[in-house]
């Protein structure tokens, strides 16, 4: 049996550009695909903080340094620029592999800094 598990998330990214007439579906700067080992043309999910809209999309490279986070043709209609939004990748896993594992976190801030990554998502209490 497979699990489908968290691989990686950019928490609250800041949107940066809304391209509805640009081919690709959401443009990430490369560091920011890089820290969290998300592959140009990977399937990723899209949280809106500020709406609550989900949807599926694929990464697509932005320039590196930018800070770029743009939603392109049809995703461009689920944000508005500025909007804070959560970029989530997602594998399947055999229980062997989950053994060990634990995802690749990391947390902007309102410019899409890097302000730090973790492994761990902290235990929420009542």
């Amino acid at each position: 049996m497979q699990r489908i598990m968290l691989r990686g998330k950019l928490h609250q990214a800041r949107v940066t550009h809304a391209e509805l007439n640009y081919e690709g579906s959401c443009a990430i700067d490369q560091d920011l695909l890089d820290a969290v080992n998300i592959r140009e043309y990977e399937q990723i999910d899209i949280y809106n903080i500020e709406n609550g809209e989900r949807f599926h999309t694929y990464a697509i490279s932005g320039e590196r340094g930018s800070k770029m986070i743009s939603l392109n043709g049809a995703a461009a209609r689920k944000a508005a620029v500025g909007d804070r939004i959560i970029i989530c990748a997602y594998a399947p896993m055999t229980e062997q592999q989950l053994e060990h594992y634990k995802p690749s976190l990391v947390y902007l801030d309102a410019h899409n800094n890097i302000v730090r990554t973790s492994k761990d998502i902290p235990l929420q209490l009542a």
